[in-house]
């Protein structure tokens, strides 16, 4: 075990690396409470693959809403199978932003909701803490599953300005598709 995981091990257990951690009674966990707005409602079904034509109006409300702001910006939009239809990213955006928008796509697509739900869990530390052990997740804000028809057809992921602007990014290219 590396000295990494022992310390994370210590703090999961409520042990403190300190010279007074022996003397220190840890307090009972607690357990936070789910979210209302996931624990009342039921995902949608995964459904057929976003076209390209639903992609590319989603695409253009999202550039639209980046621009408007003079945000920078890339802009990942995924089919219901997690496979990239359309990636754009305004100039000079950070490289790390292109890897973060895909992830925050997928994240919302194999969660079946938006990447800030698993951001405020981890957020909130205690049993929510377990996500740091999957492999493959973005739990950060600025990514939405794209639903039509009642299905998840895909997820836009959104990365380059503060993780809020993402978001509003990204709710206003599925704004787009309904219009």
């Amino acid at each position: 075990m590396t000295l990494k995981a022992f310390a994370l091990a210590l703090m999961m257990t409520g042990i403190a690396l300190s010279p007074c951690a022996a003397q220190q009674t840890p307090s009972p966990p607690t357990v936070p409470q789910t979210p209302p707005a996931v624990a009342q409602q039921t995902p949608p079904p995964y459904g057929p693959k976003i076209t390209l034509e639903m992609a590319k109006k989603v695409m253009a409300g999202a550039e639209a809403e980046a621009a408007r702001n003079n945000w920078p910006f890339v802009i990942a939009i995924i089919d219901s199978g997690g496979h990239i239809v359309i990636l754009q990213k305004s100039d000079q955006v950070q490289l790390a932003s292109i890897a973060l928008a895909e992830g925050k796509a997928q994240t919302a697509l194999a969660f079946k909701m938006p990447s800030k739900v698993l951001e405020d869990v981890l957020v909130a530390g205690g049993p929510g803490l377990r996500l740091t052990t999957l492999k493959n997740i973005t739990p950060i804000d600025g990514g939405l599953p794209i639903i039509a028809d009642g299905a998840i057809v895909g997820a836009i992921g959104v990365s380059g300005a503060l993780s809020a602007q993402d978001a509003q990014i990204a709710r206003a290219g599925i704004e787009a598709l309904g219009k």
